[in-house]
């Protein structure tokens, strides 16, 4: 019998003058039931970072903050000189595996870091798929747990499998 796993997320809004800021009690409990739907997923989890390991507790942060700040980030952390969507720091899946600390069976997975500015103009982007801001948010959202389970785009083919799962993520929080 599989015990279902705890799930703790922590959200914070490093952005305090974002005008449209969602709810973000309800934001933690979708990017829960997005993660618990991932772990429901047997053969997305044996192409993840958790196969082979036992853990009662999963955890990660999502900051949500602005251009600016992501921008800086972005720079520092990956070369790239202007804002982004989305970035994550995969602590767990991108430690060699004889390096990932697993502490009274919980893992961190990491952090997701979101640019609220650069999430509400891609939502108003007509050739953008996504058509509300909150869509967005949770595509972006579903996007970096993907990431910090150590699932990754290198080409065109392993991005479109990733939305593929984002979408489903999405779609099913209340299954």
């Amino acid at each position: 019998m599989t015990t279902k796993k705890e799930i703790n997320i922590f959200i914070e809004n490093a952005y305090e003058n974002f005008e449209s800021l969602p709810d973000l009690s309800e934001m933690t409990k979708a990017a829960v039931k997005m993660t618990e739907y991932f772990l429901s997923k047997k053969d997305w989890v044996q192409n993840s970072c958790l196969e082979g390991y036992d853990f009662d507790l999963l955890y990660f942060d999502v900051v949500l903050t602005d251009d600016e700040k992501i921008h800086e980030i972005n720079k520092q952390y990956r070369q790239k000189d202007a804002p982004t969507d989305v970035i994550t720091f995969a602590m767990f899946a991108d430690s060699p595996k004889e390096e990932r600390f697993i502490f009274n069976n919980e893992i961190n997975l990491g952090e997701i870091i979101i640019s609220l500015d650069t999430a509400l103009a891609q939502s108003k982007n007509e050739c953008h798929e996504n058509k509300t801001f909150k869509d967005e948010l949770y595509f972006l959202l579903a996007h970096g747990i993907l990431h910090l389970l150590g699932y990754d785009h290198q080409d065109e083919t392993t991005l479109k499998h990733m939305w593929n799962l984002q979408q489903e993520m999405i779609e099913n929080q209340g299954n």
